[in-house]
């Protein structure tokens, strides 16, 4: 039967089967206004004109988050659930109703055929699979769907669950529809095979666009603004939010680390004379070991003889030990082990019983063992450190003696163990160990606090105060963009507050003094840029002007040397013929140190005896073919027809993907409450 923790250890692949199934290379393109639904329900994002409240957005997370078995204590987990709920949200209000739209639906019987089995589908075989065999159980269906009535959490990962499902099959459905349509033709086979077979090798020469002075190519404004109106899409970008912000470390001073030495050595001697080491361990924070150690460094050998270890200064933390216990413990030891459910002890003494009496150890392991990992391979564990075993195995295993049969409860089971080995007795201890961070002091925070105070009070107004009050503080005022969608800020710890409080502020605004552990921060916002591409002016000279100069400078070159051969060229540019072999139209270079892909596909479609020019990334590159070779047969027909069959296929689907991306407007607004 999938019990509820069962199905919670299970979804950690349902939603990656889905999103690299449904959602692949889906940029989300996003806009940037703020509405409400009613008077308390704010909206948090828009999908293909449906607005999506906060309410909505929370149900849809704790779905997916108790369906998926997410942990959300770290960043990283609460980004990928966040990420996955926004995927969700996105299917449920922009795919489904688009395959309603084309056709594309799950009827009824479909459903039933999924969930029994007749037709596989992914997001049920991971929740309803037998983890020991691997095969799908249908059962299992039939038993969780009985305790789905009186259980409103199983109710609700039902309920994903099957959203999930359709949304996965008609995707699928939808893939089939645009593959069924893709075809390789004949033209595309013969030049495919012609290709494929034919490499040439010839001379070239590469003639940097730098040997022609920016300031003899004439560029417009009005040819720059033609060509961004031309080529806008390039120039598509994300909402954003610009700050400045200033960190101020929270470090220990000197006095701290004195103060810390000062209070561990005291400590030290304590422990050192303490009658109840571990009592004492417990009421300073510290731990004891969870396995016996074998003692090696001669350090540790002090401490055996009944000595404390340190106190000692290691990566910034004081750190101090003793040895609770020592013992004279096998080095290694060669273990096979049988694992029983402790509801079956019977069952475990039946079976220790026997093997005591000389049965076959692999055989009883293979037949009965619930570790199926272990169970196929007689109950093998191999070899192993006796520094690897808990303190309870400890216990049980310190004398045992090859050939004996140990059985220990453990948890919810009972092994049985045969020790296939022992190797001689060495000496190991027990350690506990406190350890002692140097940190600052409350009197060191507060006054690193009351600087960043002073700072957010003298910094208001405008940027020119806040970077004015940035350096009289000594601290360096560093920018930060924030787009929609983002989480964190790159480099800056622990900086989701920071992004919360950016997405909610106004132009000028300066923050609260942000808490991140070891640091305050305190930012200011100044800019909200909502344009959905990048302004002319920046990318005039950036990028614009740059491109057409390059092109300029390239008909300029093609008008200098036309009619000239190669060597003539490379005697007046002052640039040597170099040799090149075996260029083929895949390759992206031309010979090991010249990558420029057009060049490489102008060379390959050239014939014998062929020169031309060819407009490169950083070069104009003048090329002869002086030789083509043929390879007969390095690919077949038949063969290179299979090849674009499966390359139409795939790159069909990726665009039809692509074209759905195109139809959607998408507006993430979620990072002012998320």
């Amino acid at each position: 039967m999938a019990s509820l923790n069962t199905l919670r250890t299970k979804f950690g692949a349902v939603l990656t089967v889905v999103i690299v199934l449904a959602l692949l290379a889906f940029i989300l393109s996003l806009g940037p206004e703020m509405g409400f639904f009613g008077s308390n329900d704010p909206t948090v994002g828009v999908i293909d004109g449906n607005k999506v409240g906060y309410m909505e957005y929370i149900k849809t997370y704790d779905a997916v988050k108790n369906g998926n078995g997410g942990d959300e204590s770290s960043e990283e987990g609460a980004a990928a659930l966040a990420g996955a709920t926004w995927q969700e949200l996105i299917a449920k209000h922009f795919f489904a109703p688009q395959f309603e739209k084309m056709g594309v639906a799950v009827s009824q019987d479909e459903r039933l055929a999924m969930l029994s089995g007749e037709y596989p589908s992914q997001v049920y075989y991971q929740a309803f699979a037998d983890p020991q065999t691997g095969v799908y159980n249908a059962g299992a269906v039939q038993a969780f769907l009985s305790q789905v009535s009186t259980n409103p959490e199983m109710q609700a990962m039902w309920a994903y669950l099957n959203s999930q499902a359709m949304t996965n099959r008609m995707m699928g459905k939808y893939a089939g529809l645009i593959k069924a349509g893709t075809y390789a033709n004949a033209l595309e086979v013969a030049h495919g095979v012609k290709v494929a077979n034919e490499s040439r090798n010839g001379r070239v020469v590469a003639i940097n666009y730098s040997t022609i002075a920016d300031s003899l190519v004439e560029v417009s404004a009005a040819d720059a603004k033609k060509y961004y109106e031309a080529h806008k899409e390039s120039y598509k970008k994300l909402p954003h939010r610009e700050l400045s912000y200033v960190v101020f470390d929270v470090a220990p001073t000197q006095e701290d680390m004195l103060a810390v030495e000062a209070k561990v050595k005291a400590m030290g001697e304590e422990f050192a004379v303490a009658e109840d080491a571990r009592a004492f361990i417990r009421k300073n924070m510290g731990q004891v070991a969870q396995a016996y150690t074998q003692i090696t460094d001669a350090d540790e050998a002090v401490m055996l003889d009944g000595k404390m270890y340190g106190p000692v200064l290691k990566s910034n933390e004081w750190v101090m030990s003793r040895a609770l216990d020592v013992k004279m413990l096998p080095e290694a030891i060669d273990l096979s082990h049988i694992v029983i459910p402790a509801t079956d002890s019977a069952l475990a003494d039946s079976l220790v019983t026997v093997l005591k009496a000389g049965s076959d150890f692999a055989e009883l392991a293979a037949a009965h063992s619930a570790y199926s990992a272990t169970a196929q391979n007689g109950g093998a564990l191999g070899s192993m450190p006796f520094s690897a075993l808990t303190t309870d195995l400890v216990k049980e295993l310190a004398d045992a003696k090859k050939g004996d049969i140990v059985k220990v409860a453990m948890g919810e089971v009972f092994q049985i163990f045969k020790v296939n080995s022992v190797e001689a007795k060495k000496k190991h201890a027990l350690v506990g160990s406190i350890v002692v961070p140097i940190e600052a002091s409350s009197e060191t925070r507060r006054n690193v606090h009351n600087a960043a105070s002073i700072l957010a009070v003298d910094g208001k107004g405008s940027l020119d105060n806040f970077t004015t009050a940035a350096a009289a503080a000594a601290v360096t005022s560093r920018v930060a963009r924030v787009s929609q969608g983002d989480r964190l800020i790159n480099g800056l710890e622990n900086s989701r507050e920071v992004v919360r409080w950016a997405n909610g502020a106004k132009e000028g605004e300066i923050s609260e003094i942000f808490n991140l552990g070891d640091a305050y921060v305190v930012a200011m916002l100044n800019v909200i840029d909502e344009n959905k591409y990048q302004p002319y002016d920046a990318t005039r000279e950036q990028s614009i002007m740059m491109t057409l100069r390059r092109d300029k400078k390239f008909e300029m070159l093609k008008e200098k040397y036309a009619g000239k051969s190669i060597d003539e060229v490379a005697a007046e540019s002052g640039v040597e013929a170099t040799p090149f072999q075996n260029v083929k139209f895949t390759d992206f270079s031309v010979g090991e140190a010249m990558f420029e892909p057009a060049a490489a596909g102008a060379i390959a479609m050239s014939a014998q005896g062929e020169q031309g020019i060819v407009k490169g990334g950083s070069a104009a590159v003048v090329y002869v073919v002086d030789e083509v070779l043929t390879e007969a047969e390095a690919r077949t027909a038949e063969e290179e027809k299979a090849r674009l069959q499966t390359t139409n296929e795939n790159m069909s689907v990726q665009y039809a993907l692509g074209a759905l991306q195109n139809m959607v407007e998408i507006e993430d607004l979620r990072g002012k409450y998320f």
